[in-house]
């Protein structure tokens, strides 16, 4: 399953970048889910990814701790404050249990709230430390009715969000 999932990725970031154009996800703020949240773990964008600088801005504007996600040399995950620099830099936030939303990059999301990430597995790990609303950001038409490949580890989202609608999964 593995070899599936690398040459769907491989398949998918091709596609990507044939149909990029640049978007914005604020929309997803007017969710409902993000009542009452005061920490929201997001990333920072590069690439044909979809873009965060906007919403992360907006975010933090609107008084919500940003945290964004640092990588380690396992490949594992810690979630730093986001200072507005284009880093993760300073301590690692160690109060996991405050954040109440976690915007997810996925290459590709199905019916069911499966996502096909990069490749790392760091968000598959991540993902269960956290007992907040997860959602993930994607471009028209990579939101599919097609089955993504899932292994045991794999972590299902709770929505998924283009540039014009929100999708949530049960």
């Amino acid at each position: 399953m593995t070899s599936d999932k690398a040459a769907l990725r491989k398949e998918f970031r091709w596609q990507r970048t044939q149909h990029f154009i640049d978007s914005s996800w604020l929309h997803i703020l007017q969710c409902k889910e993000f009542t009452g949240v005061t920490h929201v773990a997001s990333y920072l964008s590069y690439g044909v990814e979809p873009q965060t600088r906007d919403l992360n801005e907006r975010l933090k504007k609107d008084g919500f701790t940003v945290l964004i996600p640092r990588v380690l040399s396992n490949k594992d995950l810690e979630w730093v404050v986001w200072n507005g620099e284009s880093e993760p830099v300073g301590e690692a936030f160690t109060e996991l249990p405050s954040i109440g939303a976690v915007i997810v990059p996925a290459l590709r999301i199905d019916k069911d709230g499966n996502r096909l990430g990069q490749g790392g597995g760091s968000y598959d790990r991540a993902l269960p430390k956290l007992n907040a609303w997860k959602i993930a950001l994607v471009h028209h038409g990579e939101l599919t009715s097609e089955p993504i490949p899932r292994e045991s580890h794999d972590q299902r989202i709770n929505a998924a969000a283009t540039p014009d609608l929100v999708v949530r999964f049960t």
